[in-house]
């Protein structure tokens, strides 16, 4: 099956988590890039369009969109590529690594809404969707502490512990799919 990975990344760690899914099933991968890569204004909802992809996503069996989720919301460069691309794609895997928990994730700012709004988009082609929230790396001494929740991005040295059961068994799962 022919799969690719898309993602939009703000500080890196959605990035780090795309190249990680792509290399892992050996498939491709490209950049969503907005036109103007403003956060305040992301989080308005200001839209001004993403720039067009190099690789077109029908021309793929499978199709993993990975990105940020902030404050609850699905934000503009992935919700542009979700409206312009849902009609082309053929199976969806939306995946994110996102500030909510496992036990927030119903709740105002949860991923769990994203995910909802992501399969609404899409119907039945979102086929899964998981969230690796970046507390799973912090310290249990920084977890409640916001500034390092902040501050800490998906990388080589923290990539460790109850996140690679999870990032394995999606893996599995995905190439399942």
């Amino acid at each position: 099956m022919k799969t690719i990975v898309y993602y939009y990344s703000h500080k890196g760690s959605n990035r780090y988590l795309a190249n990680r899914i792509a290399t892992d099933l050996k498939c491709g991968i490209e950049e969503i890039k907005p036109r103007l890569n403003s956060h305040l204004l992301m989080l308005m909802g200001i839209n001004f369009g993403n720039r067009k992809l190099k690789v077109r996503a029908e021309d793929y069996d499978k199709v993993i969109l990975c990105g940020p989720i902030w404050m609850g919301k699905l934000i503009v460069p992935l919700k542009n590529f979700v409206i312009k691309h849902s009609d082309k794609i053929n199976k969806m895997v939306f995946v994110s690594c996102c500030g909510s928990t496992f036990e927030q994730k119903d709740q105002k700012f949860g991923h769990n809404l994203v995910f909802n709004e992501v399969k609404k988009l899409t119907g039945e082609k979102c086929i899964h969707c998981e969230a690796f929230p970046i507390g799973l790396v912090l310290p249990e001494e920084h977890k409640k502490d916001t500034d390092a929740f902040m501050k800490t991005h998906l990388s080589n040295d923290n990539f460790k512990g109850e996140i690679v059961g999870i990032y394995d068994n999606f893996i599995r799962q995905l190439k399942g799919l």
